[in-house]
């Protein structure tokens, strides 16, 4: 049976997240990583994440991948689609949000699609079109200070009419708050209008419900995976999803570990502190590197002494100053390729010898490993803290692996994702 739902995300830790989501809505989900070859077989899964590595990448290059990633799905025979992207809009005036939606929707036939980051479990909700982190705006966030992608506007409709020339236009509280047939008398109204992108305000959790019900005839979704908690509900109505047993079972995998961290958020360099008082680790200086110094043969060398002996701890993460120094001595673009091929190859490394059980907290150096692995494909399992599930690699060796979004987890999520595993 061909998939329902067909997801294109664009940076790896967030199809992860989705692919969590719609596990623990009780769809069987793989997350194949990149674009699909055309020859790439169907699994035999209720929804297919398409990981992209496109959301700093050039506007063009984002639309091509992703319209290329839609015909594959397309041809997969999915039903409904999604294009996923950061709970905290992550994007600059140039893209690539609205440019992709853009895309998708001209692709599709479809004149009328949402956009709604919110995931109020991870304190991301939107009020008035403003997108919340916790209790503070995302103008005044940490997110404000993002190397790649500084968020220093909270209101998502203005944020989003710079991408895109589409009307924008706003689903307020009370609609949401009204239920799913307010959400979709809603949609219907911006469709009689001549279509749009509607910025959707969502608070709790039952607001994702009501959007998710709202949205059931739309080809289109467009947010972040909260969005995905009221989407399995909707095939089961139609008949399209039986429960079929857990959804998130994984082989066991077996192997030495390490925790690699490229993320220079917030939660991430708490995480790295709380984790580095109890085990090695070893920090991957950007400018040694830029130097031209073998800092790669250096922490394999520390890591091959150690890592017999538990978890070990390989990081590039720094505090935002910091960051800043080394960008403006090294340029944003150099910067972030010494770092993301530094840990890319130190994965490398450690697989090879012997090393099975990996946490990777960043979504660029997410992206740079699996990548460097050559991993075609995740099967998605049990969540381990919101919005990041253990996972077991396709192909080949299984490799676990929890990829998570910088700003995702909690103080103590590393320890956490080594025993969470299989």
């Amino acid at each position: 049976m061909a998939p329902i739902l067909g997801c294109i995300a664009d940076d790896f830790t967030g199809a992860t997240d989705l692919a969590n989501m719609l596990v623990r809505g009780g769809m069987r989900t793989v997350q194949l990583i990149g674009v699909p070859a055309t020859d790439t077989p169907v699994p035999d899964v209720d929804a297919v994440v398409v990981a992209l590595k496109s959301r700093t990448n050039p506007a063009a290059e984002a639309v091509a991948q992703s319209l290329q990633s839609l015909q594959w799905l397309k041809g997969a025979g999915c039903r409904q689609f999604f294009f996923k992207y950061c709970s905290t809009f992550d994007s600059t005036d140039d893209g690539n949000i609205g440019p992709v939606a853009d895309a998708l929707m001209a692709d599709l036939g479809t004149t009328v699609t949402i956009a709604c980051p919110a995931f109020p479990e991870n304190g991301r909700t939107i009020f008035n079109g403003h997108l919340f982190v916790g209790t503070q705006l995302l103008s005044d966030s940490p997110m404000r200070n993002h190397p790649l992608t500084p968020m220093t506007d909270s209101n998502l409709v203005s944020v989003l009419q710079r991408q895109t020339k589409k009307p924008v236009k706003l689903i307020q509280f009370a609609t949401v708050d009204a239920g799913g047939e307010a959400v979709a008398a809603e949609l219907a109204a911006l469709e009689a209008e001549g279509g749009g992108i509607a910025i959707v305000d969502a608070v709790l959790d039952k607001h994702l419900e009501s959007i998710g019900y709202g949205v059931k005839n739309l080809p289109l979704v467009t947010g972040g995976s909260g969005i995905a908690i009221g989407l399995p509900e909707n095939y089961r109505r139609a008949a399209l999803l039986a429960d079929q047993g857990a959804a998130d079972t994984l082989p066991a995998v077996s192997g030495s570990a390490a925790v690699l961290a490229g993320s220079c958020s917030a939660a991430t360099l708490g995480q790295i502190a709380r984790f580095e008082a109890e085990h090695p680790s070893f920090a991957v200086d950007a400018l040694r590197l830029a130097r031209g110094e073998d800092v790669v043969a250096e922490a394999l060398g520390w890591a091959a002494a150690r890592i017999a002996d538990g978890p070990v701890l390989i990081y590039a993460s720094q505090p935002a100053e910091k960051v800043r120094e080394i960008q403006k001595e090294l340029g944003r673009a150099e910067a972030g390729a010494l770092i993301e091929e530094a840990m890319a190859a130190i994965a490398r490394g450690l697989v090879a010898s012997g090393t099975r059980r990996l946490v990777v907290a960043g979504g660029e150096t997410s992206g740079a490993v699996v990548s460097a692995l050559g991993i075609e494909g995740l099967q998605i399992g049990p969540q381990i803290d919101p919005g990041v599930p253990a996972t077991v690699s396709l192909g080949g060796e299984p490799l676990a692996l929890a990829l998570k979004s910088g700003n995702f987890g909690g103080p103590d999520f590393f320890a956490k994702a080594l025993a969470s595993m299989p």
